[in-house]
Protein backbone atom coordinates (compact mmCIF):
# COMPACT_ATOMS: atom_id res chain seq x y z
CA UNK A 1 0.00 0.00 0.00
CA UNK A 2 1.55 3.46 -1.11
CA UNK A 3 2.49 5.66 1.40
CA UNK A 4 -0.60 8.47 0.11
CA UNK A 5 -2.89 5.64 0.71
CA UNK A 6 -1.77 5.14 4.23
CA UNK A 7 -2.15 8.70 5.15
CA UNK A 8 -6.03 8.86 3.43
CA UNK A 9 -6.96 5.77 5.68
CA UNK A 10 -5.18 7.06 8.77
CA UNK A 11 -7.16 10.33 8.56
CA UNK A 12 -10.25 8.46 7.61
CA UNK A 13 -9.91 6.31 10.56
CA UNK A 14 -9.14 9.57 13.11
CA UNK A 15 -12.60 11.37 11.53
CA UNK A 16 -14.41 8.28 11.80
CA UNK A 17 -13.02 8.14 16.13
CA UNK A 18 -13.64 11.81 16.59
CA UNK A 19 -17.29 11.38 15.29
CA UNK A 20 -17.95 8.58 17.51
CA UNK A 21 -16.85 9.94 20.44
CA UNK A 22 -18.81 12.93 19.88
CA UNK A 23 -21.96 10.79 19.23
CA UNK A 24 -21.02 9.16 22.42
CA UNK A 25 -20.79 12.75 24.48
CA UNK A 26 -23.94 13.46 22.71
CA UNK A 27 -25.60 10.39 23.89
CA UNK A 28 -24.66 10.62 27.25
CA UNK A 29 -25.92 14.55 27.62
CA UNK A 30 -29.50 13.55 25.75
CA UNK A 31 -29.82 10.72 28.31
CA UNK A 32 -28.89 12.47 31.62
CA UNK A 33 -30.75 15.67 30.36
CA UNK A 34 -33.80 14.24 28.61
CA UNK A 35 -36.65 12.57 29.62
CA UNK A 36 -36.79 8.86 28.75
CA UNK A 37 -40.00 7.66 27.43
CA UNK A 38 -41.02 5.34 30.08
CA UNK A 39 -40.51 8.77 32.61
CA UNK A 40 -43.76 10.28 30.29
CA UNK A 41 -46.78 9.65 31.99
CA UNK A 42 -49.45 9.26 29.44
CA UNK A 43 -53.46 9.72 29.32
CA UNK A 44 -54.09 8.73 25.37
CA UNK A 45 -56.67 10.09 23.02
CA UNK A 46 -59.88 7.67 24.29
CA UNK A 47 -59.02 7.33 27.96
CA UNK A 48 -60.59 9.29 30.68
CA UNK A 49 -59.43 9.60 34.05
CA UNK A 50 -62.20 10.09 37.23
CA UNK A 51 -60.34 11.15 40.03
CA UNK A 52 -57.06 12.43 40.85
CA UNK A 53 -53.84 11.64 39.11
CA UNK A 54 -50.23 12.58 40.60
CA UNK A 55 -47.33 12.23 39.23
CA UNK A 56 -43.42 12.82 39.85
CA UNK A 57 -42.58 13.08 35.92
CA UNK A 58 -43.69 14.60 33.23
CA UNK A 59 -47.42 14.21 32.06
CA UNK A 60 -48.88 14.23 28.52
CA UNK A 61 -52.59 14.57 28.09
CA UNK A 62 -54.63 13.88 25.27
CA UNK A 63 -57.63 12.24 26.49
CA UNK A 64 -60.42 13.30 29.24
CA UNK A 65 -59.16 13.96 33.04
CA UNK A 66 -61.71 15.16 35.66
CA UNK A 67 -59.95 15.70 38.92
CA UNK A 68 -56.88 17.25 40.14
CA UNK A 69 -53.58 16.90 38.21
CA UNK A 70 -50.37 17.51 40.43
CA UNK A 71 -47.00 17.27 38.50
CA UNK A 72 -43.83 18.15 39.47
CA UNK A 73 -42.79 18.09 35.99
CA UNK A 74 -44.14 19.47 32.72
CA UNK A 75 -47.67 19.10 31.44
CA UNK A 76 -48.57 19.16 27.75
CA UNK A 77 -51.84 19.21 27.17
CA UNK A 78 -52.55 17.84 23.73
CA UNK A 79 -55.49 19.96 21.33
CA UNK A 80 -58.09 17.05 21.48
CA UNK A 81 -57.69 17.20 25.48
CA UNK A 82 -60.50 18.23 28.26
CA UNK A 83 -59.64 18.93 31.69
CA UNK A 84 -61.97 19.89 34.16
CA UNK A 85 -60.82 20.11 38.06
CA UNK A 86 -57.35 21.83 38.91
CA UNK A 87 -54.02 21.73 37.69
CA UNK A 88 -50.67 22.19 39.61
CA UNK A 89 -46.95 21.90 37.77
CA UNK A 90 -43.79 23.11 37.14
CA UNK A 91 -44.73 24.08 33.65
CA UNK A 92 -47.19 23.90 30.98
CA UNK A 93 -48.36 23.81 27.29
CA UNK A 94 -52.01 24.10 27.06
CA UNK A 95 -53.14 23.48 23.21
CA UNK A 96 -56.69 21.48 24.68
CA UNK A 97 -59.35 22.53 26.57
CA UNK A 98 -59.12 23.44 30.74
CA UNK A 99 -62.38 24.23 32.95
CA UNK A 100 -60.99 24.95 36.81
CA UNK A 101 -57.61 26.75 38.31
CA UNK A 102 -54.67 26.38 37.00
CA UNK A 103 -51.34 26.49 39.33
CA UNK A 104 -48.00 26.88 37.29
CA UNK A 105 -44.45 27.31 39.39
CA UNK A 106 -42.61 28.45 36.13
CA UNK A 107 -43.93 29.09 33.16
CA UNK A 108 -47.64 28.56 31.03
CA UNK A 109 -47.79 28.55 27.60
CA UNK A 110 -51.27 29.00 25.97
CA UNK A 111 -51.44 27.81 22.53
CA UNK A 112 -53.99 29.51 19.98
CA UNK A 113 -56.39 26.50 20.37
CA UNK A 114 -56.60 26.35 24.29
CA UNK A 115 -59.44 27.12 26.37
CA UNK A 116 -59.34 28.09 29.80
CA UNK A 117 -62.30 28.64 31.89
CA UNK A 118 -61.07 29.39 35.48
CA UNK A 119 -58.16 31.23 37.06
CA UNK A 120 -54.40 31.10 36.17
CA UNK A 121 -51.69 31.31 38.69
CA UNK A 122 -48.45 31.68 37.01
CA UNK A 123 -44.58 32.61 37.60
CA UNK A 124 -44.47 33.37 33.85
CA UNK A 125 -47.20 33.46 31.32
CA UNK A 126 -47.49 33.41 27.36
CA UNK A 127 -50.52 33.42 25.29
CA UNK A 128 -50.97 33.18 21.68
CA UNK A 129 -52.99 34.68 19.50
CA UNK A 130 -56.26 32.61 19.33
CA UNK A 131 -56.11 31.71 22.34
CA UNK A 132 -59.21 31.64 25.03
CA UNK A 133 -59.13 32.96 28.73
CA UNK A 134 -61.82 33.32 30.53
CA UNK A 135 -61.42 33.81 34.18
CA UNK A 136 -58.85 35.88 36.47
CA UNK A 137 -54.63 35.80 35.55
CA UNK A 138 -52.09 36.22 38.97
CA UNK A 139 -48.87 36.45 38.93
CA UNK A 140 -47.31 34.39 41.40
CA UNK A 141 -43.68 33.69 42.47
CA UNK A 142 -41.87 29.93 43.16
CA UNK A 143 -42.37 30.16 46.78
CA UNK A 144 -46.19 31.11 46.42
CA UNK A 145 -46.39 28.19 44.39
CA UNK A 146 -44.21 25.61 46.99
CA UNK A 147 -46.41 26.52 49.54
CA UNK A 148 -49.68 26.49 48.10
CA UNK A 149 -48.94 23.02 46.42
CA UNK A 150 -47.89 21.92 50.21
CA UNK A 151 -50.75 22.60 51.49
CA UNK A 152 -52.74 20.99 48.62
CA UNK A 153 -50.09 17.58 48.89
CA UNK A 154 -51.43 17.73 53.07
CA UNK A 155 -54.84 17.48 52.20
CA UNK A 156 -54.48 14.29 50.06
CA UNK A 157 -55.01 11.12 52.44
CA UNK A 158 -53.87 7.66 51.31
CA UNK A 159 -56.11 5.12 49.75
CA UNK A 160 -56.64 2.49 52.74
CA UNK A 161 -57.28 -1.30 51.65
CA UNK A 162 -59.50 -3.34 53.21
CA UNK A 163 -57.88 -6.54 54.03
CA UNK A 164 -60.80 -8.08 56.16
CA UNK A 165 -62.99 -7.88 52.18
CA UNK A 166 -59.51 -9.73 50.47
CA UNK A 167 -60.22 -12.72 52.38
Amino acid sequence: VSLRKRQEIQELSRKRTCIMLLNHKNMQKTTETGAGINDVTRISKGATIKGDLVSSSDIRVDGTIDGKVLSSGKIVVGEQAELSGSLYCSNLDLWGKMDGDIYVKDTLCIKSTAVVNGNIHVNKLQVEMGAQINGTCKMMTEQEYEDLVSKVSMKRTPVKSDKSKEA
